[in-house]
């Protein structure tokens, strides 16, 4: 495996073309959850603002005019509005792959039904703890946990296809090796391992966030445990650098990892892809590169999406590896990691810093260290 990736990755000036091929939808800031790390801070008086079903159907219409990404709906949490099968039919009716983005809570056999009708094709569940203590203290409501593992039950009865997204910081993160036999043994097909990034009420974790340190150990502990799942995707998600260490472990151990990822859908992937193939859209009509990264490029409500996904100076600056700051500008592996934009916006203020939960110091950074040594 080379380790820059694929070279035509650098941005507008290569003359690479952009499609956005999985967009995040909040078509509600309502939720009835109060989670810690919530990256919009969404409660029950979190609705006003929501796209109408018109506006929805419209923006729909716009987005399939030039791309057919798969489009997750996502809040808050969707099964709080009345019509969220009508714009997940709608989308299916318009060639979509429509997917649904839920903490579980509200499943039950009506809605099932609804999400087979509506032509849904996955759903994801929220699950941070392996347990009721743990789960519950995360999502600072009392009986999640037993909602979301209820909701898994609901989807094995229905024979609907679910993932499990679980998020992580330094108060559950001795659990991840649990929740990931949890997903397993509750039936996902994926289970993504979600490294937090500080927005929104997430901002108030930012003691909290998982080390330096620890987080390259769990990072090689997920590539250990990548290479033996046979059954289900596993993924690392917000933690680009991921694709730095599982090549820099194959070629350490002498394996051959690429078969693999291509088999469980992570071949040829990148580290971060904000602003690459996917964007976030929120309740109130801004545009995002990822659901984390906090400034909007632009709002679908004054503008077309396609003419932001094309044309935002945010968009093109994430595009444009050449111009990363620090060690990610200078990094041999920029083109298969990337660096979190949204983590690095978080700590210093800049989306085009160096990643600042990165341990790796690039070649040409030491390179250049000896040689300012040497001059001393």
């Amino acid at each position: 495996m080379g380790t820059t990736g694929n070279p035509e990755q650098t941005g507008p000036s290569s003359g690479k073309v952009y499609e956005p091929k999985w967009l995040a939808w909040e078509i509600t800031g309502k939720c009835n959850l109060n989670c810690i790390h919530c990256r919009s801070s969404s409660s029950m008086s979190s609705g006003q603002g929501d796209f109408s079903l018109e506006e929805a159907k419209g923006l729909i219409d716009e987005i399939t005019s030039f791309a057919k990404p798969v489009v997750v709906l996502s809040g808050g949490e969707p099964l709080l509005r009345e019509d969220v099968f009508d714009i997940a039919a709608y989308g299916t009716q318009k060639g979509l792959r429509m997917a649904l983005a839920t903490n579980g809570t509200l499943v039950d056999d009506r809605i099932c039904g609804k999400i087979i009708e509506s032509g849904i094709r996955i759903v994801s569940i929220s699950l941070d703890g392996s347990t009721p203590q743990i789960h519950d203290d995360f999502r600072k409501q009392p009986g999640a946990f037993e909602g979301a593992v209820r909701a898994a039950e609901f989807f094995r009865r229905h024979g609907i296809e679910f993932l499990v997204n679980s998020s992580f910081t330094r108060r559950n993160q001795d659990d991840i090796p649990n929740v990931y036999r949890l997903a397993k043994k509750i039936g996902a097909v994926a289970w993504y391992m979600f490294m937090i990034v500080p927005m929104g009420r997430g901002e108030e974790l930012m003691a909290e966030l998982i080390s330096r340190e620890d987080y390259d150990r769990i990072l090689k502990w997920h590539f250990d445990m990548e290479r033996e799942e046979h059954e289900m995707l596993v993924r690392p998600t917000c933690a680009p650098h991921y694709y730095r260490i599982i090549q820099q472990e194959a070629k350490a151990r002498g394996l051959d990892f690429t078969r693999r990822n291509l088999k469980f859908g992570t071949g040829g992937a990148k580290g971060c892809i904000a602003a690459q193939s996917i964007a976030f859209i929120g309740s109130r009509g801004g545009v995002q590169p990822c659901s984390y990264f906090p400034l909007a490029a632009g709002n679908v409500r004054e503008q077309t999406f396609r003419d932001i996904w094309d044309n935002s100076p945010i968009f093109r600056d994430l595009r444009n590896f050449k111009a990363y700051k620090g060690r990610c500008g200078a990094c041999e592996y920029i083109n298969v990691c990337g660096g979190c934009r949204a983590r690095a916006y978080a700590v210093s203020g800049d989306y085009m810093e160096e990643e600042p939960f990165c341990t790796y110091v690039p070649k040409r950074y030491r390179e250049k260290k000896a040689k300012e040594d040497a001059r001393r």
